[in-house]
């Protein structure tokens, strides 16, 4: 009798292996290089450097004279609005325009370039990492229209019809937005929920 149930147990062991483990949830996949989501939160360290390099851009834009023909972050620049396979492609813009207006202004003052070197390292390994989340998604997909073309067409055209102070104010005012609220959202994926508050219209 005990063989009996020796050659049963048996049976049932070698047909669990044969059949595999079952899966508890399903798996997430990121592309080689993609780690975006560890910027759902920045260290205070990090957040106390940009902290120190917004004040200091805001004091030099007091000597300045500046002024802007057309907000160059149109006025419902929310990532939420958009689909969220949209969302990485409006923060990329945004933050190649931050870092190339920041990067100018520290090459003009070297004593504000010191104080923006860090930021800057800061700036641009997110956008390294931002960029290989990019270029693992899908390549086929709808063209950009609607709102993010909008959005998009506003960024790349900005260099070309505004001041440098202008735009140098304008990335000075929307840091803390870009990192708090654009970066937590892209890097939250779908837990950052979709808003339709807001109109279409800038």
């Amino acid at each position: 009798m005990a063989a009996a149930w020796i050659v049963v147990l048996v049976t049932l062991v070698l047909g669990l292996a044969v059949a595999g483990p079952v899966p508890t949830s399903k798996p997430t996949t990121t592309g080689k290089g993609c780690d975006i989501g560890r910027f759902k939160s920045l260290s205070p360290q990090e957040l106390a450097s940009f902290k120190k390099a917004r004040d200091a851009l805001e004091e030099s834009l007091k000597l300045k004279n500046w002024s802007c023909s057309s907000p160059v972050f149109p006025g419902n620049w929310d990532l939420r609005l958009l689909q969220v396979r949209e969302r990485p492609g409006a923060l990329e813009a945004e933050l190649a325009l931050t870092l190339n207006v920041l990067e100018a202004a520290a090459d003009t003052d070297s004593a504000l370039g010191v104080v923006l070197d860090q930021p800057l390292h800061t700036l641009q390994h997110i956008l390294s990492q931002l960029q290989a989340c990019i270029q693992a998604q899908p390549t086929a997909g709808p063209r950009t229209r609607g709102r993010l073309h909008h959005w998009l067409h506003r960024l790349q055209e900005a260099p070309e019809k505004e001041s440098p102070g202008c735009l140098e104010a304008s990335v000075t005012f929307n840091l803390f937005r870009l990192l708090i609220r654009d970066l937590t959202c892209v890097a939250s994926g779908d837990l950052c929920l979709r808003t339709s508050t807001h109109p279409e219209s800038t």
